[in-house]
């Protein structure tokens, strides 16, 4: 009887989180917005579902920089400075800050664009150190065709992005590549912090036929910034996230930002369980979803294909 009990325990071990233990775990976050409010959300209600519950087992502790590189980078050495078992880096910049600061403490990513030329991991399928997580590399090339989908003629496209977030300089540079290939000219509009973007958002007014917002974190905080310019001169935004769509752009074919977290909280859930993130690919989301703002639609003159209309996941009304 003794036997079978130890190994029954021993199993429950490999099943089930350790509840002798609280398990600290730091959430950086570079800045507030609806998609990666969503993802850390993601995150924390898998890791309950999977027996980790706050107050019992496991211990949050959430730090927001608001868009500003030097408080990540005091967010990191705090958390590196008090040990924590794991931390959760969500966006680029809050990730390198971590990065930077430690190589022992476990490190997942989430909402990372480019993990590979942000310098977190070797390689995708193969992280090689103590960062993995998951990607929300956007598919620019069929957001750009969006345009085209809903029958917006456009030979010149603006961008608004932060030139010193990583990730956005990948997408740009993607969407270079892509309005090469349609004859399309980018009008490029960058900002340093969200004060910023609305001066650019103007600064666009008569040289662009659309503007794409990537997921870039400064600028997405400041988006309702962008839709002000866009109502007032008729010119429509396509994002690189779906919650801006939700938030008054026009369109979007993007990841659901919540599903991203799941999918992130399962790796967490890996790593404290004893695996080593080297050992674990760092993963993207698969589907993506097709979200048309109507509403938008209508204040910009822009007729929807009813059969467009209902191809999409969700339809702002």
């Amino acid at each position: 009887m003794k036997r079978i009990l130890f190994g029954m325990l021993i199993a429950l071990m490999f099943v089930a989180p350790s509840f002798g233990k609280v398990v600290q775990i730091g959430i950086t976050q570079i800045v507030e917005h609806p998609a990666l409010d969503a993802c850390r959300k993601g995150i924390i209600d898998k890791l309950k579902e999977l027996g980790y519950e706050e107050g019992k087992n496991v211990k949050y502790d959430i730090q927001i920089a608001q868009g500003n590189i030097a408080t990540a980078n005091q967010i990191a050495k705090k958390f590196v400075g008090d040990k924590k078992d794991l931390i959760v880096a969500i966006a680029t910049p809050s990730a390198q800050a971590v990065a930077n600061l430690t190589k022992n403490i476990p490190i997942v990513i989430s909402a990372i664009t480019d993990p590979v030329g942000a310098k977190l991991v070797k390689s995708l399928e193969k992280p090689s150190g103590n960062i993995t997580g998951t990607t929300d590399m956007s598919p620019v090339k069929e957001q750009i065709a969006l345009f085209d989908k809903l029958n917006i003629s456009v030979k010149r496209i603006g961008v608004i992005y932060n030139s010193g977030e990583a990730n956005s300089r990948t997408l740009v540079n993607i969407l270079k590549a892509v309005a090469k290939q349609r004859g399309i000219m980018v009008v490029e509009a960058t900002v340093t912090n969200s004060s910023g973007v609305l001066m650019a958002a103007k600064s666009l007014v008569g040289k662009v036929d659309g503007i794409y917002i990537p997921t870039d974190n400064t600028v997405v905080s400041a988006l309702e910034s962008v839709l002000q310019v866009s109502f007032d001169n008729k010119i429509p935004v396509i994002t690189g996230d779906t919650d801006s769509v939700v938030r008054g752009a026009l369109a979007s074919l993007g990841m659901d930002y919540y599903k991203l977290g799941l999918q992130t909280g399962v790796i967490v859930s890996r790593i404290l369980k004893g695996e080593k993130p080297a050992n674990i690919p760092v993963e993207t989301l698969k589907d993506l979803d097709l979200f048309i703002n109507e509403s938008t639609a209508q204040k910009l003159g822009i007729k929807i294909d009813p059969e467009l209309l209902k191809s999409a996941k969700k339809v702002i009304k």
